[in-house]
C-alpha cells in the first residue's frame, strides 16, 4: 500500500492527513492530463526505484515532456508519479516502530537542513530536529503513529517523511517506507537504538517492552531514545569524477556516501562532520583551502562578489555550506540568506556563530606570525575553550592565528584543554551506559579514563564511502576487530561512517564515532593508551597519517609506515625495483610544466599521467601525444610543483592485467589469489571485471608472478596484507604498482577461496606466523568466481560511460559458477546488466576502432550464429561484410538519419559493442553511451568484455544456471 500511491493517498485521506496532490502516469499522454490538472512546478518520481533514480523537478512544459520519458524509462514497471512540487518547504523524517501489542515509539526525529526538492540522501540532516515547537513535534508524532497503523505495519519499523510549509505550517506526508531504509541506519547510529535488530525480534512476536536495552541494561525498547547531543550527517559527493555532470542537487540522489558526527552543539557537530569527509577540509573553511578569500576582496568589488555568491546559493549544490559562510562574511543578512536558500534561519544563525568567532580570532593574529609565547598572552583559556566548543580544529586555529599546528596543541596542553568522551546512551544521561560507544566534545569537563587491564589495539576505519574507497575496506576493519577480540585484545574502532558495519557498537570493545584525522586520533590514543594502531585495513584514509602517528610516538602495527611511504612514492618505488632487477614500465616524475614533454619523450608515448598520492585513479589519463599532454597539464593536473608532482608512466597497450593479493608474517609470504582482469590494462582495476582463478595464465608466468610478489613482500618488510598489479604483454611481465595494505579485492578473494584473509593478516600483525596458523597456498579452486562492477551512470546525465584509468564504479557484485561463462553471466545479472538471450534474438550494434577489428570478427560471427542481427557504422560494416559476416549499415549521430540514436529510441537495439580509440572527440560515443544507460541497454566498451559477454550469452541459452553456496567452496 505504501508503494502504491493511489492506495496510499486514499489511506491518508481516510485518517485526515494531507499529502501532495498528484497522480500516476504510464505514458506521455497520461502525464499531459496530470500536467493540465496540477500546473507547474511538478516533481516526477519513477515507481519502484531507490535513491530517487530518474526523479526530477520541472518548471516548463518542454522540460516536463523530456523528464516524463526519462522517468518512465528508469522505472522497472514503466510508471511515474507526478506531484505538485513543494520546493522550499521544510522536510522532516520520523523513524517509528510498532509491535504486535500496538505499542508505537519514535526512535529518532531527523530534520533536513536543505529544503524539499533536494533528495534526503543528498541533504545535510540533523538529529534530533531543531526548529519545530513541542506542539508541532507532537502533532507530527501523532500523525506518524496514525500512518504506521493505517498502512498496516503490524510489527517493525518505518520511515515517514513530512513536509512543512515554513510560513503557513501546512503539514503533508511526503512518503512512507515500511522497511529499514537509509535513514534507519543513520537513526540507529545517532541514537544507539539498533533498529534492524529490534525489528527482527518484533517479527518473531516480541513486544517492545520485552526487549531489553543493551546500552542501559535497565530500560526496554519501548523507552523512546532521548538525545542530549546533536548529530549531523553530510553526504559525500564525487563530482570530480564526472566533470560533465550538473552539480545542482535535486530529487535524484547523487551522493555516493556520507559521514556522521556527534557534538554537544550544532556548530561542533557540523565542523566535525566537515573534517570527516576526506576532502582535505578541516572544518568550515579557515584551513588554507578556501576557494574565496573574502579578506582580500577589493572594496569596489564587494557588490559583484555578493551577487555572485547569492546566485550560487540560489541552487543547492555540494559546496553550499562554504558559500553560506562566504555570504555571511560579506555581511549578507541571515533573513536574506534564508530566503535565497530555503534553509531555516536557525541553521544560518548557528553558522554565523562560527563566522563571528572567526573574525575575533583573525583580529588577534593581526596579520603576524605567532609563536607560543605570543599566544599565551593573547589567547586566553576561555577563548580557546570557546573555539573548541564551536568545533574549530587545531588546523583551523593555526591558520587563523598564523602559527604551527603543534603550537596550538602545546597551548591546549598548557591550559589543560582536552576533549571529553561521552557515551551514546539512548537516555540523555538518565541511566548509566554500559556499552562503550563514544563521541568527543569540549562542552563538558567530564573525563573518561580507561582502567581496562586488557592489551588494546586501535583499528582505523575507512571514513565515508566514495569512488575508490568503499565498503570493501569496512569488511576488512570489521574482521580485524572481531579477530582482535578473539585473540584477547581490547579492540577499539574509530570511524565516522553511519552506513558501515564497523560503526555497530557491538563489533568492537569500544567504538569512537570520530573523524580520522591526526588531531582526533592522537586524542583517542591519549585516552586509550593502546599497544598499537592498525592502519592497513582502512584504505588510503589511515595511511595518510601513519607516518605522523609514528612521529608522535604511536606504535603502528604491521608493515612499517616508512615502507608504506616508499611504496606510495613513485620515485622511491621505481628505484627499489630497478635496484632489484624487477621489471616496471619506464616512468618519470614531473616537478614543473617545462619538464613534462622532455620526460614524456624519454618514457615514450602512449603514456599514463596522474598526480602523485591518489586513490581510485583520480585525474589519471592515457595520453597519446605531446598535444594531449599539454592539454592534460592545463585542464586536469592542477598545480605542478615539487610538493605536487605529476607521474608519467609508459602505457602498456593491449596487455593482460593481473591483481595479486598476498599475506606475509614478515618472513613467509602466501599468495591469497591471482585475479585476471577481463578488461585490458588501461582500465582502472577498480572498474574492471576480474576472474579468479585466471583464465589465461601459463605456469611459467604464474611462477614469475609468485616469485616477484614474494620478493616485494621481503623488500618492503610487509607484515599483513599487500596487493600487486602486473601487466603482461609479448612475453614480458611488468610490475605496475604495489600497495602494502588491504586492497578492495580482499573480500572477493576471501569469499572465492573460502579463507578469511583479513583474519589471517590480523594474526600476522599480532605476531603469529603463517606456519603456526597452518596457512598454505591453494591457487587451484573448484569453482570460478567473477567480480563485476556497478556504475552510477544511470543517475547522471551528460556522462561519458567509456572506461579508462580513472575509477568511477561505486560498487561490485560476485558471480560463482563451474565455468567462467556461467560465473560471468551470473555476475552481469547481479549488476543489473541484462544480456540478450539467444532465444529472444534481436539486434546488436557494433562500432569498433581499426585496431580491434580482427579480434572482433569471431565475436560478430558467433553472434550471427546465435541468431542476432548486426548493425554497424560504415568502417565496421564494410569490414564485417568483406569477411563474410552480414551487417546492416547505420549512420553515426552526425552523419544522417535514421542514425544509431533513432534505432535505439525505436527499440530496435538490444546490445551495443563500441570501442573508441585514443583522444578522439568521443561525441558519438558519449551520446550513444548515455542513451544506452538511460534505456537500460547493455553497453560493452572493451573487446575483452565483449568476448566474456559472448560466452555468458551462450551460457544463458543453456537454461541451467545453478546456485552455488559459499559453504560449498570451503
Amino acid at each position: 500500500m505504501a508503494e502504491n500511491r493511489d492506495e496510499f493517498q486514499s489511506a491518508m485521506w481516510a485518517i485526515g492527513l494531507d499529502i501532495p496532490r498528484g497522480s500516476f502516469a504510464r505514458s506521455l499522454d497520461d502525464a499531459e492530463k496530470v500536467y493540465e490538472q496540477l500546473g507547474l512546478p511538478l516533481i516526477i518520481r519513477p515507481s519502484f526505484t531507490l535513491g530517487g533514480v530518474g526523479g526530477s523537478v520541472v518548471y516548463n512544459r518542454e522540460e516536463f515532456q523530456e523528464r516524463v520519458q526519462w522517468g518512465i524509462a528508469r522505472s522497472p514497471i514503466g510508471e511515474i508519479l507526478i506531484e505538485e512540487a513543494l520546493v522550499g518547504w521544510k522536510e522532516f523524517e520520523l523513524e517509528v516502530m510498532r509491535d504486535c501489542a500496538d505499542q508505537c515509539v519514535v526512535i529518532c526525529s531527523i530534520e533536513n537542513m536543505d529544503p524539499l526538492g533536494v533528495h534526503t540522501g543528498d541533504s545535510i540532516t540533523v538529529a534530533p530536529q531543531q526548529t519545530l515547537t513541542d506542539k508541532e513535534y507532537q502533532r507530527m508524532r501523532d500523525a506518524a503513529f496514525k500512518v504506521i497503523r493505517q498502512i498496516g505495519v503490524e510489527t517493525g519499523g518505518s520511515n515517514i517523511q513530512f513536509g512543512v510549509h515554513p510560513d503557513t505550517g501546512r503539514m503533508v506526508i511526503i512518503e512512507m517506507n515500511p522497511r529499514v531504509s537509509r535513514s534507519s541506519a543513520l537513526a540507529s547510529k545517532a541514537t544507539g537504538f539498533p533498529i534492524a535488530r529490534i525489528a527482527a525480534k518484533l517479527a518473531l512476536g516480541y513486544r517492545l517492552d520485552e526487549i531489553p536495552n543493551a546500552i542501559t541494561r535497565k530500560t526496554t525498547a519501548c523507552f523512546e531514545p532521548a538525545l542530549d547531543y546533536v548529530v549531523v550527517k553530510i553526504p559525500r559527493w564525487t563530482f570530480e569524477k564526472f566533470p560533465m555532470v550538473d552539480q545542482v542537487l535535486g530529487s535524484q540522489m547523487k551522493s555516493v556516501g556520507e559521514v556522521m558526527a556527534i557534538g554537544r552543539t550544532f556548530p561542533e557537530a557540523l565542523q566535525k562532520a566537515l573534517r570527516s569527509l576526506e576532502l582535505g577540509r578541516m572544518g568550515l573553511g579557515m584551513d588554507g583551502r578556501d576557494a574565496i578569500d573574502v579578506e582580500k576582496i577589493e572594496p569596489h568589488l564587494l557588490g559583484e562578489w555578493r551577487r555572485m555568491i547569492q546566485s550560487k546559493l540560489s541552487k543547492p549544490h555540494s559546496e553550499n555550506l562554504f558559500f553560506l559562510r562566504h555570504a555571511l562574511k560579506l555581511s549578507l543578512e541571515v533573513k536574506d540568506v534564508a530566503r535565497i536558500t530555503g534553509i531555516d534561519p536557525w541553521f544560518i544563525d548557528q553558522i554565523e556563530r562560527i563566522v563571528d568567532f572567526e573574525k575575533r580570532l583573525r583580529a588577534l593574529a593581526n596579520g603576524r606570525h605567532s609563536k607560543l609565547l605570543d599566544l599565551r598572552k593573547t589567547v586566553s583559556a576561555s577563548l580557546l575553550w570557546e573555539a573548541k566548543r564551536l568545533g574549530f580544529s587545531d588546523h583551523q586555529l593555526a591558520t587563523l592565528l598564523r602559527c604551527e599546528i603543534t603550537t596550538i596543541r602545546k597551548l591546549r596542553d598548557i591550559h589543560d584543554i582536552q576533549p571529553s568522551y561521552l557515551p551514546v546512551d539512548t537516555c540523555a544521561g538518565e541511566f548509566e551506559a554500559f556499552t562503550p560507544y563514544f563521541y568527543s566534545s569540549y562542552d563538558t569537563g567530564d573525563d573518561r579514563k580507561i582502567d581496562s587491564q586488557e592489551e588494546s589495539v586501535i583499528v582505523l576505519g575507512s571514513g565515508p564511502n566514495r569512488i575508490g574507497q568503499g565498503i570493501e575496506f569496512d569488511y576488512c576493519c570489521v574482521h580485524a576487530s572481531l579477530t582482535l577480540r578473539e585473540e584477547g585484545y581490547r579492540s577499539v574502532m574509530v570511524n565516522c561512517n553511519p552506513e558501515t558495519v564497523s560503526t555497530d557498537y557491538d563489533i568492537s570493545s569500544a567504538l569512537y564515532f570520530e573523524p580520522i584525522t591526526l588531531e582526533d586520533i592522537l586524542a583517542i590514543c591519549e585516552v586509550e593508551d593502546p599497544d598499537g594502531v592498525i592502519v592497513q585495513f582502512g584504505g588510503q584514509t589511515p595511511l595518510k597519517i601513519a607516518e605522523a602517528l609514528t612521529h608522535e610516538g604511536i606504535n603502528v602495527l604491521g608493515t612499517p609506515p616508512q615502507s608504506i611511504a616508499d611504496a606510495e612514492d613513485r620515485e622511491k618505488f621505481g628505484a627499489i625495483l630497478s635496484a632489484n632487477n624487477l621489471p616496471t614500465p619506464p616512468f618519470g616524475i614531473v616537478f614543473n610544466f617545462s619538464e613534462a614533454e622532455e620526460v614524456a619523450d624519454e618514457v615514450g608515448f602512449p603514456i599514463l599521467v596522474r598526480p602523485s598520492f591518489v586513490l581510485g585513479g583520480r585525474a589519471m589519463e592515457i595520453v597519446y601525444d605531446s598535444e594531449g599532454l599539454r592539454k592534460y597539464l592545463r585542464e586536469s593536473a592542477g598545480e605542478v610543483t615539487p610538493e605536487h608532482p605529476v607521474l608519467i608512466d609508459r602505457y602498456i597497450e593491449n596487455a593482460f592485467e593481473f591483481d595479486v593479493d598476498a599475506v606475509s608474517d614478515g618472513n613467509e609470504t602466501v599468495i591469497c589469489g591471482i585475479l585476471q582482469h577481463i578488461e585490458e590494462a588501461g582500465v582502472h582495476s577498480g572498474d574492471s571485471a576480474c576472474v579468479i582463478p585466471p583464465y589465461a595464465l601459463s605456469d611459467d608466468v604464474r611462477e614469475k608472478i609468485l616469485s616477484m610478489t614474494r620478493k616485494l613482500a621481503s623488500l618492503f618488510h610487509v607484515v599483513g596484507l599487500m596487493n600487486v598489479q602486473f601487466a603482461y604483454r609479448d612475453d614480458q611481465l611488468y610490475i605496475l604498482e604495489m600497495n602494502p595494505r588491504a586492497s578492495r579485492t580482499i573480500p572477493f578473494v576471501s569469499k572465492a577461496t573460502g579463507v578469511n584473509w583479513v583474519r589471517v593478516a590480523t594474526r600476522c600483525i599480532l605476531g603469529q606466523t603463517l606456519r603456526d596458523m597452518g596457512i598454505h597456498e591453494n591457487l587451484d579452486l573448484p569453482i570460478v568466481a567473477v567480480k563485476e562492477v556497478v556504475f552510477p551512470f544511470s543517475r547522471f546525465e551528460g556522462i561519458n560511460p567509456f572506461l579508462g584509468p580513472e575509477m568511477r564504479s561505486t560498487g561490485e557484485v560476485m558471480g560463482i559458477g563451474k565455468t567462467i561463462s556461467e560465473a560471468y553471466s551470473k555476475a552481469l545479472y547481479a549488476a543489473g546488466t541484462y544480456l540478450p538471450s539467444p532465444d529472444e534474438g534481436g539486434t546488436v550494434f557494433i562500432s569498433i576502432n581499426e585496431l580491434d577489428r580482427l579480434r572482433m570478427l569471431p565475436i560478430a560471427r558467433k553472434l550471427t550464429e546465435l541468431g542476432f542481427s548486426i548493425i554497424a557504422t560504415e568502417g565496421t560494416q564494410k569490414f564485417l561484410n568483406n569477411n563474410g559476416v552480414e551487417a546492416e549499415f547505420v549512420f553515426k549521430v552526425e552523419e544522417g538519419r535514421p542514425n544509431i540514436i533513432d534505432r535505439m529510441k525505436d527499440g530496435q537495439v538490444r546490445m551495443l559493442i563500441n570501442t573508441p580509440l585514443g583522444r578522439t572527440s568521443y561525441y558519438d560515443e558519449r551520446v550513444v553511451g548515455e542513451l544506452a544507460y538511460r534505456m537500460n541497454l547493455t553497453l560493452i566498451t572493451t573487446l575483452s568484455a565483449a568476448e566474456a559477454a559472448l560466452g555468458a550469452i551462450e551460457r544463458i541459452g543453456q537454461h541451467d544456471l545453478e546456485p552455488i553456496t559459499l559453504q560449498e567452496i570451503r
